[in-house]
């Protein structure tokens, strides 16, 4: 995800999928990275990403239980949404992916933009 690095991206991944919020220790029993890593560092992790408001903590007893600030959907937008804005000629960056969708995408654009023209 635009913004994050890879050990902050696969915590974000856990806590995408994740149907409850998890503690420090629950994250580092699921990360699989290929390294072994500290406690600590998952927890500076998890504090950054608070701290870069992509996860929010809530504490439980003596420790924090994080989850997602926002949805993937929602955080892929912003995104997208940051890409157009830095890009100097969004209307281009759109023509151009729009040239990249496949049918199915096409669709589910036109579909969006029908219900956006709507309200």
């Amino acid at each position: 995800m635009r913004g994050l690095g890879d050990l902050e991206s696969a915590v974000m991944d856990i806590l995408w999928c994740a149907e409850t919020p998890l503690k420090v220790r629950e994250v580092l029993e699921q990360l699989d990275t290929g390294k072994n890593l500290a406690y600590t560092t998952v927890m500076t992790v998890l504090d950054n990403l608070h701290r870069k408001q992509w996860a929010e903590r809530e504490r439980h007893g003596k420790a924090f239980v994080y989850h997602p600030a926002q949805s993937r959907a929602q955080a892929a937008a912003k995104s997208l949404r940051e890409v157009l804005n830095e890009s100097g000629d969004p209307e281009a960056v759109l023509l151009h992916f729009a040239t990249t969708v496949s049918p199915e995408e096409s669709a589910v654009l036109r579909k969006g933009l029908r219900r956006t023209a709507r309200e």
